[in-house]
This record gives structure tokens, sequence and C-alpha cells, in this order.
């Protein structure tokens, strides 16, 4: 017994040592970072090639389910129908003659995942502002959405990211796989062209707001809660304060004058809808938001793209936010702490059974 207490005592020490070192060199390093943190870059933009990863996946499956002699000749047709188009097009240059590209266009695909404060608003300014530096008329911009909406404001800075790839009178087709309600068909109206999948959500178009009121409550433990404003309507509804019928009025007003400006905001851009019909806050699946005009077309972005990408080059535009070196020294922290925190009680359980 005695022999185990002092192994795991010289154990214990060891590990706290080292636990100390390490979390000495975090806040080193963190404070360093600190320090230099201004003036370097939040993130990059990634670009990755569609049709690549359509290509591999295919190859991969055919690898697969044909027999290796006629994989190995079908590699074999087509390393040489490559070769003879890369000759003739040499040879075009040569002679000085126009040569076409692979593609006529090309299709530039984002993604929105919304959630209440449209928080993925950051990353897809940055993908507009970098597509807009290369893309024109000809090409196009597809942005797959999902979003069940949200905050009014943020959405609808959100929605005048998408605008600007229309001021550009840069083609913007919008997919709806799974929702794009309230907010999210705030963005999806936008869309040149809408399509969604069949049973995906739309609609929505109205305003909600709620809170507690917790004024009874402290009334009955004689708390008095003090609310001091400098204009009538700075504060309609409270959570702690006696609400009045006044002010829930003027509550009401401002939501039905969110709501007006929402319907003319979908108006504009879709006037073949019948505002007053759509415009209840109710919500349609896909079939049915056809019927509505809602969308323009049922169909999924996979089929979208799968047909685009045999027609066009199709590029997947992403901004990824780099970790800065605090962030990156806290999950280089944590592991260190799991890993020695695993690697005691390892220690430990092994101890226990050699000390029976």
């Amino acid at each position: 017994m005695l022999s185990f207490l002092s192994e795991y005592g010289l154990f214990l020490a060891k590990t706290m040592t080292l636990v100390v070192a390490v979390l000495v060199c975090v806040l080193g390093l963190a404070l360093i970072a600190g320090r230099n943190r201004k003036g370097g870059s939040d993130g990059e933009i990634s670009v990755t090639s569609l049709n690549d990863q359509l290509e591999d996946m295919q190859s991969a499956i055919e690898q697969s389910v044909m027999d290796k002699d006629s994989y190995k000749q079908q590699m074999k047709d087509e390393a040489k129908r490559e070769k003879a188009e890369a000759k003739a097009r040499k040879k075009a240059l040569k002679k000085g003659e126009p040569v076409e590209a692979s593609s006529g266009r090309r299709l530039f695909v984002l993604d929105f995942d919304g959630d209440i404060k449209a928080s993925d608003v950051e990353p897809l300014r940055e993908e507009i502002t970098a597509i807009l530096t290369v893309a024109g008329p000809e090409d196009e911009v597809v942005l797959r959405l999902e979003s069940a909406g949200g905050l009014v404001h943020e959405y609808g800075l959100a929605a005048s990211q998408l605008e600007r790839i229309r001021a550009q009178k840069i083609p913007l087709t919008i997919c709806v796989d799974r929702v794009a309600a309230s907010g999210g068909y705030m963005m999806a109206c936008l869309a040149d062209k809408l399509m969604a999948a069949p049973f995906a959500v739309l609609g929505s178009i109205g305003v909600v707001a709620q809170m507690p009121n917790f004024h009874k409550l402290l009334k009955k433990h004689d708390i008095d809660m003090e609310i001091l404003t400098a204009g009538e309507f700075k504060r309609t509804l409270t959570m702690f304060g006696e609400n009045t019928d006044k002010g829930r009025e003027k509550f009401v007003e401002e939501l039905e004058d969110t709501h007006e400006l929402f319907k003319e905001f979908v108006t504009g851009y879709r006037p073949q809808l019948d505002i007053h019909k759509v415009a209840t806050g109710e919500i349609w699946f896909g079939k049915r938001a056809l019927e509505q005009h809602l969308i323009d077309e049922i169909c999924t972005s996979d089929d979208y793209l799968m047909q685009a990408a045999r027609e066009a080059d199709v590029f997947v535009v992403r901004y990824e936010e780099k970790k800065s070196l605090q962030e990156r020294i806290s999950d280089f922290a944590i592991h260190t702490g799991d890993s020695l925190m695993l690697r005691w009680w390892d220690r430990l359980y092994k101890s226990r059974l050699l000390s029976r």
C-alpha cells in the first residue's frame, strides 16, 4: 500500500508540474498573440472545382464496378482523347485561330446556413466580394440557402449582400433543399431563379415578437422595478415593469409596420405573387409553394449543379476564418489536458490493479 501511495504521489507531482508548465506557456503565447493580433487577416477564400469532384467520384465508381481490362482501356482512351484535344488547341494557337474555352460560362456556388442572428452573413459578404472581382453577366451565382429566419435587421443585411450580385447584372439562382422561411424567404425572393426540393418549407412572410413579463412575480415578493425613459415610446413593452395597453398598441403598430416593409420587399422582387394571400405567416411545402408562385421550379441543388457541371465550370467558393494564435493554443491546451487526464486515469487504474 505504501508503495502504491508513493508511486501515485510521484506520478501526480509530475503531472501537475507538466500541467502548470503548459498553462504558463499558453498564457505567455496568448499575451504575445494579443499584442500581434492587429493587422492580421481574419480569413481566406478557398475555391473548389465541383467538376473535378464529380469526375473523381465517377472514376472511383467505374474503377470498382468495371473489370480491370475495361477500366484500363477506358483510361487509355480518355488520355488519348485529352492528348488529341491539347494537340489541336496548340495547333490552332500556332495558326492564330481562336481557341474556345473548355466551358462557355462559370458558376460560383455559395452556401448560407442561417441561424436566428444570420451569423453566416459575415463569410457571405466576403465570398460575394471575391466573386464580384472576377464574375460578369455571362456567369452565374448559385446560393444553397437554408434558414428558418431570425432577426429582421440581420436578415435585411444578408438580403442586401445578395442585392450586390443583382446590381452587377449577374444571374442569381437560389436553391432551397430544406427551408427558407421568414428572413430566409426574404433572402430567397431576390433570386432570378428560385427552386426548391419537393418538401422544402417556404413562406412564413410575417413578423413575430414575444417576451416574458415578471412584473407580477416581483410584486408578489415586494420588489420594485423602476424604468426611467426620455421619450414617450422609448420603451413600449418590458420584461420587469408593468406593461400598459398603450405600450402594447404601439408595439403591435411597430410589428405591423415591419410586416408592411417585408411585404413591399417581397413584392418588389416577385411581383407575380398574390402578396395578400401568401403574407399571412403561413408556410408551404415545395410543390404547394410552386402553385403559389413562391418558387419557380421544383429541383434539388444536387440535380441543378450536376446538370450545370456538364455545360459549365462550377466552383464552390468559401470564406474560411483563420483561427487566431490564442484559439489554436487554446485548442492545443484542451487537447493536452484531455490527454493528461486520460493518462492519469489509466495509470491510477493500473496501479490499483497491481496493488491488489
